[in-house]
């Protein structure tokens, strides 16, 4: 069974639980990168019941935005019901820009709290489509076809779903919160040959030069977030915004004063190695520094 077919597949046994336990149609997460494209396109060409949905982070690329518009409007004139979410932080309209001063630190690679607020929100009680795919980095090297989520890596639950995990009819029973990956075992290549033989038309940042389409300055995207704030510029100047207000919030509450100046932490932030006495962006000791 090629690829295509393997995914077809597992989208069809997914939209069957999914109807059965949930009494709702599987949900695909978009975030108007390449994968959400294959995943959309898969759950055509499955020919099963499924609606939509994009978080908005407030921090992606313009371009980003409004080629999710565009994929929306199309897929409502195909009957798809779509949803565009904006974020909420303790009931309130928030965004990038309020949680950073409010969390008194950037997000990092290991202290990712924007994820937890700005896309992993809401949609509890559903059986997801995410474009998660192994080949995409080491954190997501140990994805399965099928996940629970749990509140660390090594709390999750991961069902052998090609070959039949009976262990899942309990969660769905329960109605909790099941990851479906569909693409988890394509390359890069696979994802996109399958994107050209189907003649989809991809987020623009990609004939940018980028090689990732996310949050611009996302601290998982290593040196690329140096072409982003060259192309976003304004962008830069919201987070140096927030820092000095994230500075000012430090100060208020007591906290250990690990930079004098938002320009700091912004070098921090971007790994440059030329600031002393500072914290890495893992969290780890660098100088003296113990926490944040």
């Amino acid at each position: 069974m090629d690829l295509e077919h393997k995914a077809i597949e597992r989208l069809r046994m997914a939209a069957e639980m999914s109807e059965k336990y949930y009494q709702k149609p599987l949900l695909v997460t978009v975030s108007g990168g390449k994968d959400s494209e294959v995943c959309l396109e898969l759950c055509r060409r499955a020919r099963i019941p499924f609606e939509v949905v994009h978080n908005l982070t407030t921090a992606d690329a313009p371009e980003t935005v409004r080629h999710v518009r565009k994929t929306f409007r199309r897929l409502e004139l195909a009957g798809v019901p779509c949803a565009i979410l904006s974020p909420l932080y303790k009931g309130n309209p928030t965004s990038m820009w309020k949680l950073i001063p409010q969390k008194l630190i950037p997000p990092t690679r290991k202290i990712r709290w924007c994820c937890a607020y700005l896309k992993e929100v809401a949609n509890p009680h559903r059986c997801i489509v995410l474009g998660v795919r192994s080949a995409e980095s080491i954190s997501r090297a140990d994805s399965g076809v099928l996940e629970l989520p749990g509140k660390t890596r090594r709390e999750k639950i991961t069902f052998d779903m090609d070959n039949g995990d009976s262990r899942v009819i309990a969660v769905c029973q329960a109605k909790a919160k099941l990851k479906v990956h569909p693409i988890v075992d394509w390359t890069d290549r696979d994802v996109w040959a399958f994107l050209h033989d189907a003649g989809i038309e991809v987020n623009p940042c990609y004939s940018m030069g980028l090689r990732r389409v996310g949050c611009i300055g996302c601290p998982m995207a290593s040196k690329s977030r140096y072409t982003e704030f060259q192309l976003w510029p304004k962008y830069e100047q919201l987070y140096r915004r927030a820092f000095v207000r994230m500075l000012e919030g430090r100060i208020a509450t007591g906290k250990d004063r690990l930079w004098q100046t938002a320009d700091e932490v912004f070098r921090w932030w971007m790994e440059d190695k030329n600031l002393e006495g500072q914290l890495d962006i893992w969290g780890g000791e660098i100088g003296g520094y113990k926490h944040l």
